[in-house]
């Protein structure tokens, strides 16, 4: 996989943005960050694109709500 990034770099990209997040703007600066040709990969699962990424992030429950959307928090992002 010559261009894919760790899920971690997605979330610290998230937290260093300081906004809400829908699903659809997270997947829109994802792309405009890594590429629209970026593949991501977890420490469970690899070939995914940014919308693959999300919906793998929202279901291990790396996002927190906060009234205008999501965001993600220090925590949440494994150290390994």
């Amino acid at each position: 996989m010559s261009n894919s990034v760790h899920g971690h770099e997605v979330l610290h990209f998230m937290l260093e943005q300081g906004e809400a997040f829908s699903k659809e703007s997270l997947r829109v600066a994802i792309v405009n960050r890594f590429g629209a040709d970026a593949r991501f990969h977890t420490c469970s699962a690899e070939g995914m694109d940014a919308a693959q990424l999300i919906e793998f992030l929202s279901q291990k429950g790396k996002f927190v709500e906060n009234g205008n959307g999501f965001n993600t928090q220090a925590e949440k992002i494994c150290n390994h």
